[in-house]
């Protein structure tokens, strides 16, 4: 926010980045909401970890990405979404790290994209566009 109290263009590129990171990835939470977590428990499972852990997948597409999108402990919902995130590298696309796909991109990068996103999200913070206001969050 400037010294006249209106936001500015770092105000609205945080929001921008957690509108994009957290907005996209709630909709493969919202997506598992209705079809189920039965293929992450059997990856879980597969990893010796007991199959309950596979539900954190909620806390880390659906709660941690409301908070960021809310600006509410922005960066620590973010390192949520992080972890989340290596988690699902590990345990579902550790075969393909190094590999490209059919079309020559790398195949992890939208997975990619995600964690890096959430890592910079924990660095800036949330921004003056959010539901406490202070940008710091």
């Amino acid at each position: 926010m400037n010294s006249q109290g209106r936001l500015n263009l770092e105000d609205w590129g945080k929001f921008l980045l957690r509108f994009g990171i957290a907005g996209l990835m709630l909709f493969h939470g919202i997506g598992k909401l209705f079809s189920g977590i039965g293929g992450i428990v059997g990856l879980v499972e597969g990893a010796g970890l007991p199959g309950f852990v596979a539900y954190g997948v909620y806390i880390g597409e659906i709660v941690a990405p409301t908070m960021i999108l809310l600006g509410f402990y922005t960066r620590s919902a973010a390192l949520i979404l992080g972890f989340n995130m290596i988690v699902a590298i590990g345990l579902a696309k550790s075969d393909i790290i190094l590999k490209l796909d059919e079309h020559g991109a790398w195949a992890i990068e939208l997975q990619l994209l995600f964690l890096l996103g959430a890592i910079v999200v924990a660095l800036l913070g949330s921004g003056r566009i959010s539901v406490t206001g202070k940008g710091a969050t």
